[in-house]
């Protein structure tokens, strides 16, 4: 018997209409399980590459969401805590007034400076102790930072000498001297390493010394001058000049892409960083400059809240 092959092309044909009926089929029913047009690249590859990239972009942007409200919620208790800062600066503001006061003794101010010395106590703790998640807030970590290789003051040169420096929030590291012009009473503060300079006027006295405070509020520095001599020029120099470093920002992540962040810069708040870690009402004279000291913090901080209060907003 000889063998031979035989075919049915009528079921082949049938075969394969039923295979591309059940891939139809099962493409269907794939894209109404996923509510989505495209669920392969044969689908529509051009489209795949398009929605998958705004899948991408919409996931990033929920958690840009989740990342901001964190950095609402670091700003509010960092404003927390300056304002506790406030209060008890206002306290010491009270009780250095209450000590200038020619109707108590050095005794009576003791006791006073006990109290006041409590409270200096206190504004460091709540620079040490207010935290988000694990991360200090208020010493430091998240602003700049006067270089601790260079004393906190301008030496060498006469009425600058004992110059406090305040620093906020926004002060931009670099190298700063300082210059005084006698026939303008202009002082000038220049940061000699982004060249951004301010100029501030100076009302002296009879006596040719201006005592008080140099808000140079562009540049994100306060200096605190005792007793500047404003019948003398002094050129900007080696001596007259201090050192800002930036610690890390604190970023949050807004956006999609990488540059999409908000840094937060956070000026140290410690009794030494806002001019007060000195102060004492023990005498009638020490109470003035105690006076003196706390009104500069008090506008340290009033700074620093403006700084988080515009990060808020």
């Amino acid at each position: 018997m000889a063998l031979s092959a035989t075919t049915n092309p009528t079921a082949q044909t049938a075969l394969r209409y039923l295979n591309q009926n059940s891939a139809a089929s099962a493409s269907s029913l794939a894209k109404l399980s996923s509510g989505s047009r495209i669920v392969k690249a044969s689908d529509d590859a051009a489209s795949l590459a398009v929605g998958t990239k705004i899948k991408a972009d919409t996931t990033a942007l929920k958690q840009a969401q989740v990342n901001a409200s964190q950095a609402s919620a670091v700003l509010q208790v960092a404003d927390g805590a300056l304002s506790q800062t406030t209060d008890i600066l206002m306290r010491m503001k009270a009780l250095s007034v209450q000590a200038q006061s020619g109707s108590v003794s050095d005794n009576e101010r003791g006791f006073l400076d006990k109290e006041f010395q409590a409270l200096l106590k206190q504004v460091d703790a709540i620079a040490d102790q207010t935290k988000f998640n694990g991360n200090t807030l208020l010493d430091g970590t998240f602003g700049a930072t006067l270089d601790p290789a260079t004393p906190p003051d301008v030496s060498g040169v006469a009425g600058l000498e004992d110059t406090g420096i305040l620093l906020a929030g926004d002060a931009e590291a670099g190298a700063y001297q300082v210059s005084f012009d006698e026939a303008t009473n202009v002082l000038t503060l220049t940061n000699t390493t982004t060249a951004a300079t301010q100029d501030v006027t100076l009302t002296d006295t009879a006596t040719d010394e201006f005592t008080g405070q140099a808000n140079f509020s562009d540049l994100g520095v306060i200096l605190n001058i005792k007793a500047l001599d404003t019948g003398t020029d002094i050129a900007a120099g080696a001596t007259t000049q201090f050192d800002v470093v930036e610690n890390d920002r604190m970023d949050f992540q807004v956006g999609v892409a990488s540059s999409d962040s908000i840094g937060i810069n956070l000026a140290s708040t410690k009794a030494d960083a806002i001019g007060v870690s000195t102060a004492t009402v023990k005498t009638s004279s020490d109470a003035v400059d105690a006076g003196n000291m706390i009104d500069a913090a008090i506008s340290k901080i009033n700074t620093s809240r403006a700084d988080v209060g515009a990060g808020l907003s």
